[in-house]
């Protein structure tokens, strides 16, 4: 099992910037990549970004430019930065870590945490 703790949301204005932050721990061995997602209300859960364990990274279109994903292997800790917000980027962020154990794909959610982009 994996455990990923998330912080880090909040309120912020149109422009501003928050950093958010994943904390993995527990059998942690094997994981293949680690992203993020978010739901906005009413909205399906989409990726906003992931980071394999090679350091590749892949963002969705709308995020390009503005938010970062990077990880510190040493703290088991994944980071999405995210600069110049607006306010359709408000939603419940999520991270995820994906596993591949005997050629089977596991994926581990955190709480989540919720971004407000609001002036």
């Amino acid at each position: 099992q994996v455990q990923l703790v998330e912080s880090g949301g909040g309120l912020v204005q149109p422009g501003g910037s928050l950093r958010l932050s994943c904390a993995a721990s527990g059998s942690i061995f094997s994981i293949n990549a680690m992203g993020w997602y978010r739901q906005a209300p009413g909205k399906q859960r989409e990726l906003v970004a992931a980071i394999t364990s090679g350091g590749s990274t892949n963002y969705a279109d709308s995020v390009k430019g503005r938010f970062t994903i990077s990880r510190d292997n040493a703290k088991n800790t994944v980071y999405l930065q995210m600069n110049s917000l607006k306010p359709e980027d408000t939603a419940v962020y999520y991270c995820n870590a994906e596993k591949v154990v005997a050629g089977v794909f596991e994926n581990y959610w955190g709480q989540g945490t919720q971004v407000t982009v609001s002036s």
